[in-house]
């Protein structure tokens, strides 16, 4: 697949530098313009998308869009600007732009429109993708030994989701589940959500009982304080003692049908990607709602 080069335009350093980091670690090659002029300058690096602020020193947004159109008509630009400004939006559209995103906006949603600018652009229909286009990296995810506890997945979590990047422009979305890996390096398992409030609840709801218990178990006077006392005990239990055994796996070249199928056939929520045996990325039922609202959307 070719690789999608994108100029990013705004005369704010940081954003201009981290929001590079995260379309790189993505895929993407990204040019930097830290204001209208230089952006106008860069056009000669050929960009295949162009993301545009709209509150810059010097020519604005607007303008700068006025003239990219003038001298590269046929590139795309996404406009980033603040929430409800639908007058802007629409002079934003009747002068040639692909799209107009409002800060902050989340760097899924962002890197889907870059994706879809490009093929627009293109004149060329999208094939149909597979699953190594819409998983995500196994390096975006935390990593923690299956023999950890409890407590230490979560202390890890919330250190990776303390690095994610949230400014008034854009959100770096983070991932609540937690990859357990074995001594070798293979993965034990994924430790979710759900398998968290799973664990949380007492051992004799799943043990056979006699009928007599059903109306004790519901009680309020009877469960008070248990959630609590339960996630007490859970923290110093090992995070292999939580995992559900096996998980499902699929080979990155798989179609996306073959995904879904997997995922319905099975009753899960997500599934491991897989290069020559290799773990590479996770595909949970997000990514394929994501891809069904952007082929409806565009058609």
């Amino acid at each position: 697949m070719s690789i999608i080069k994108v100029l990013m335009v705004d005369d704010e350093e940081r954003f201009r530098e981290t929001t590079s980091k995260i379309l790189s670690r993505k895929g993407f090659e990204t040019i930097l313009a830290s204001s209208g002029e230089e952006a106008l300058e860069k056009i000669s690096e050929s960009p295949d998308v162009i993301i545009l602020d709209v509150r810059m020193g010097g020519i604005d947004g607007h303008e700068t869009l006025e003239r990219i159109k003038q001298v590269a008509p046929d590139t795309p630009v996404i406009m980033l600007t603040g929430h409800g400004d639908v007058t802007g939006a629409k002079k934003a559209y009747r002068t040639g732009a692909f799209d107009y995103l409002a800060k902050p906006c989340d760097i899924d949603i962002l890197t889907a429109k870059i994706n879809d600018a490009y093929h627009s652009a293109s004149k060329k229909p999208q094939p149909e993708k597979l699953v190594r286009d819409i998983m995500i990296p196994l390096a975006e995810y935390t990593e923690i030994s299956a023999d950890s506890t409890v407590r230490e997945a979560i202390a890890a979590l919330q250190k990776s989701m303390q690095g994610l990047v949230a400014t008034n422009r854009i959100m770096e979305s983070g991932h609540r589940s937690v990859i357990a890996r074995n001594s070798d390096g293979s993965t034990a398992g994924i430790l979710s959500p759900r398998d968290l409030i799973t664990a949380v609840l007492p051992d004799y709801l799943s043990a056979p009982k006699p009928s007599t218990a059903d109306s004790l178990q519901y009680s309020v006077m009877f469960w008070e304080g248990q959630f609590t006392s339960q996630v007490a005990r859970l923290a110093d239990r090992s995070v292999r003692s939580l995992l559900s055994g096996e998980f499902l796996t699929i080979e990155f070249d798989a179609n996306l049908m073959e995904a879904a199928n997997a995922l319905t056939a099975n009753g899960k929520r997500r599934i491991i990607v897989q290069e020559k045996g290799k773990d590479i990325g996770i595909v949970r039922e997000q990514e394929l709602f994501y891809e069904i609202t952007r082929i409806i959307s565009s058609r």
